[in-house]
């Protein structure tokens, strides 16, 4: 049986961090529910983003922190956050600036569908990512 999130501990000590030390994380749009991206926080980065009120997340290609937007300018504003039952898995209700999530210079990091039996993309690019990212 899975464990109950532990509402009695520390909110840090309270979540299921993994092996590496890190949570996953959801965020999506807190006005239209769109789910914009997925990603890792670790410890210090979830502490950063409550104090900041702006998401900051683990890079794993990275290999460290790096606040959403830092490049980009699509910061993502944090309205709240919530764990699911277990405390393994975070959602962040964010407003996103520029309305931009992706690197590909789309609203959502999940703009590929299904079709027949291949990925396709369905979401239309906003911005060149090369106008983006100097």
């Amino acid at each position: 049986m899975a464990r109950d999130l532990d509402t009695e501990a520390p909110w840090l000590d309270a979540l299921a961090w993994n092996r590496d030390g890190l949570v996953p994380v959801i965020a999506q749009d807190a006005k239209s529910g769109r789910v914009l991206m997925f990603a890792f926080m670790d410890r210090a980065a979830l502490e950063e983003t409550m104090r900041s009120g702006e998401a900051v997340y683990w890079s794993r290609s990275r290999k460290r922190r790096w606040k959403k937007g830092e490049d980009s300018g699509h910061v993502q504003k944090v309205r709240d956050i919530r764990a699911d039952c277990d405390g393994d898995a975070l959602l962040l209700l964010v407003e996103q600036e520029g309305g931009i999530a992706c690197h590909t210079g789309r609203e959502s990091c999940f703009h590929f569908g299904l079709r027949g039996a291949r990925w396709q993309a369905v979401d239309p690019v906003l911005k060149d990512p090369k106008d983006i990212y100097r």
